[in-house]
């Protein structure tokens, strides 16, 4: 092909981006036509002359990653995405943004194929791609041989103003300069126009020189609309192996538009019918028909995707190769693709007696942790500057780093929100089971990436110590009372508060086997009896959410006490002491709200039954919610406020979490005070 026409043929397509993407928004009345606009030059740059990828193996395990960290640009992906070959006809782009459509109004994993994570609240892809950056390397390292490069493929980013003004893109961006990161290409639309107007009415750094800072290497390029200068970047971007790289690249939003260019009012609204006729009028565009497509902008993209299948079709070869010399390698590695436990992983899961105890959740978390983790080499992960207290390292394992890429321990650093999203992109490459620990407190913190996973249904294990007021001195800054009810609260999300080891065994079991969904695991600082019903039930009772630990030897229960994690333990306390006075109760252990509701009708009527209708929830947190399970006639010991820095006995005390209170609260409810 001649300059010329190649020129012509370039030119077509990046106005084929921009113009579908017009016209989507134009058609739905909704959506943000000027970040596409702007960003037409660079997207077709990427994906027609660098992107690895095959449109008929959207899920190669090998595929470069293309992550659109500015989701509200939606249209220019779905017009990527249409022209490279992806199952997603023209008549998903003509009902964008509508009921039903493919084509949600962000990207949405799962929705499309070619959507590699759910994107949209800004920073969160940044934070993904880091940790698909970081997966990568990590498998590079455990599966890679001399003349086996199984993985080599690269993340490329696009990330917004509005991305990089996000804390989690400073504490993502930093972990991923200090890991040395090098798959990690970021280009940064540097087009200096948010909702309100200029950036500089609120950011005004030099985020060049704050990259570098962080050990990236940058490159600039001056013109969005250069496409030599952008072919010339992303070479050097893929070129690079030893730092993460961001490309600092100034665009106009709406570019063409001849009264929206470069303003707010090109951002987050439809350009209106007279606009687009002068803005397609000053690009040389014809007017009709909408939804254009010229043979040269399919052709452009077409070939690209060719390229791709044909690397993945020599990616298999090599895998066939890989397979006869390194058997064993080749086997776990099918494994993971196929996302199978290996079949007697479940004989790992410790189980523990009262002699082993008194012991803290979280310590039993650890040791379940380690006797599972060479079992399951999937398990990678670690906390937020809190493994000693979390108990989250694998012991024999490296720690994660630039030198030991093959290391299954983490160091997130003081990062919640960025360790959430980085485990989210750490799951996303389906070959590992992230899990990252911190204080319950701090979900909130992290809150935005674990909602993320439970919308993408990804597995990841959240390790949540230091579970309520009983943490004891650090007080009522580091106390959760709300935090349970907030989990609780999140669709798809397991939450799990175990009441001793025996539970806390089970918890991981669940969490290991719920592949479709993240696992918040709720545990305590202080140590916990390990109670013997938990021995003989645990196992059957867990899986289920609640069930029953104690019942009077004879005779229907007069009231229900129930409870979760350390609460437990008093509740048979108190159901001792009641039975001592005649007071007939039923002890329920609840460990997951959402497991119970998933139970059958029968079963949880047979956990609750209708007949008996004094109840008693007894939880270390917000009263919120429990209303469903203690009816009418029934009451909670909760705490509505805030907590108390003092020893955690005696904060027990304070707060009426002793047997003489629960007993009492049962009388009450009975009349029999």
């Amino acid at each position: 092909m001649s300059p010329l026409a190649q020129d012509r043929m370039d030119q077509i397509s990046v106005d084929t981006l921009r113009f579908l993407s017009v016209d989507m928004v134009e058609k739905a009345n909704s959506g943000h036509p000027g970040a596409p606009m702007g960003l037409a030059p660079l997207a077709y740059t990427i994906w027609a002359k660098h992107l690895r990828h095959d449109p008929t193996d959207p899920s190669w395990a090998n595929r470069d990653r293309f992550v659109l960290s500015c989701g509200h640009a939606s249209a220019l992906i779905y017009s990527l995405l249409h022209l490279s070959g992806y199952d997603l006809p023209l008549e998903e782009l003509e009902n964008f943004r509508q009921m039903g459509s493919r084509t949600a109004g962000h990207p949405e994993y799962g929705l499309a194929p070619g959507i590699e994570t759910t994107t949209g609240p800004l920073g969160q892809g940044l934070g993904n791609a880091v940790g698909m950056a970081l997966a990568r390397t990590h498998l590079a390292a455990r599966f890679n041989r001399p003349d086996f490069p199984l993985f080599d493929h690269r993340i490329w980013v696009l990330a917004s103003d509005g991305d990089l003004m996000e804390g989690i893109a400073s504490e993502a961006s930093s972990l991923a300069g200090h890991l040395k990161l090098g798959s990690l290409k970021v280009f940064y639309d540097d087009n200096r126009i948010t909702i309100d107007g200029s950036t500089d009415l609120a950011f005004t750094e030099d985020v060049a020189k704050r990259y570098e800072a962080y050990g990236w290497v940058v490159h600039r390029v001056e013109d969005g609309n250069d496409l030599a200068a952008l072919d010339e970047a992303a070479s050097k971007a893929a070129e690079e192996t030893e730092r993460p790289t961001l490309v600092v690249v100034r665009t106009n939003i709406g570019y063409g538009s001849p009264n929206k260019q470069d303003t707010a009012k090109a951002h987050g609204s439809p350009l209106g019918a007279e606009e687009i006729a002068l803005t397609k009028k000053a690009l040389g565009w014809p007017l009709e028909p909408t939804f254009l497509i010229p043979s040269e902008a399919r052709e452009a993209f077409r070939s690209g995707a060719e390229e791709g299948a044909l690397e993945r079709h020599s990616w298999q070869s090599r895998l066939r190769r890989y397979s006869k010399i390194h058997p064993q390698e080749a086997a776990e590695l099918a494994s993971r693709q196929a996302r199978e436990l290996p079949e007697d992983w479940p004989a790992a899961v410790p189980s523990f007696s009262p002699e082993d105890g008194p012991m803290a959740t979280r310590k039993a978390s650890g040791n379940v942790l380690n006797a599972l983790a060479t079992a399951l080499p999937r398990l990678m992960g670690g906390s937020a500057d809190l493994a000693g207290s979390n108990n989250t390292m694998i012991s024999d394992e490296e720690i994660f780093s630039a030198e030991h890429p093959e290391g299954r321990n983490m160091c997130f650093g003081v990062r919640e929100h960025a360790m959430g999203s980085i485990m989210n992109g750490m799951a996303l490459s389906g070959l590992l089971i992230p899990y990252g620990g911190t204080f319950l407190i701090f979900s909130d913190y992290m809150r935005p990436a674990m909602r993320l996973a439970a919308l993408m249904g990804q597995q990841a294990i959240y390790v949540m110590t230091h579970d309520s007021i009983f943490l004891g001195e650090d007080g009522p800054t580091h106390q959760p009372i709300s935090q349970l009810l907030s989990l609780r609260s999140i669709p798809n999300l397991t939450v799990l508060r175990p009441a001793d080891a025996n539970e806390t065994a089970q918890a991981w079991r669940i969490a290991l086997e719920r592949q479709d969904c993240p696992t918040a695991l709720v545990l305590t600082r202080q140590k916990l009896p390990i109670l013997e019903e938990t021995e003989k039930l645990a196992a059957q009772g867990v899986c289920r959410g609640a069930y029953v630990l104690a019942d009077p030897p004879e005779g229907i229960p007069q009231a229900i006490l129930l409870a979760t994690g350390s609460e437990v333990a008093l509740a048979l306390d108190a159901h001792s002491a009641l039975a001592q006075e005649g007071i007939r109760t039923r002890v329920v252990s609840m460990p997951s709200w959402e497991l119970f509701e998933a139970q059958s009708p029968e079963y949880r009527r047979r956990v609750l039954p209708a007949g008996v209708g004094r109840r008693l929830a007894i939880e270390a947190g917000s009263p919120l919610g429990w209303h469903r399970y203690v009816g009418p006639h029934g009451d909670t010991l909760t705490i509505d406020g805030f907590g108390e820095s003092a020893p955690y006995e005696e904060l027990k005390q304070h707060f009426g979490f002793t047997t003489e209170a629960v007993v009492a609260r049962v009388h009450q409810l009975l009349g029999t005070s």
